[in-house]
């Protein structure tokens, strides 16, 4: 229980954060693990559709906050690598 007005709102925020961050790491997660099983199954036009959508997600995780930036990059760069490694 908080002792002050500051540590109650403080509780309040946290909540509210996580709560959000909770839902759009669960929606990128998703997005991922579709676009991983489009890789799995060799489908080169659905894996190009999840990796536009998994990429929109977690660069808008990233400018929330939920994401560091360099995390959102590196997850991305082993995507596009992994969907130049099916065309080839």
């Amino acid at each position: 229980m908080p002792n002050n007005l500051n540590a109650a709102k403080r509780q309040r925020q946290n909540v509210s954060r996580r709560m959000r961050n909770r839902t759009v790491k669960s929606s990128c997660r998703t997005a991922i693990k579709a676009f991983e099983s489009a890789l799995k199954d060799k489908n080169k036009d659905v894996a190009v559709d999840k990796l536009k959508l998994s990429v929109k997600l977690l660069d808008s995780a990233a400018g929330k906050g939920v994401f560091h930036k360099n995390t959102v990059a590196r997850k991305k760069s082993r995507m596009h690598k992994a969907l130049a490694g099916i065309e080839a």
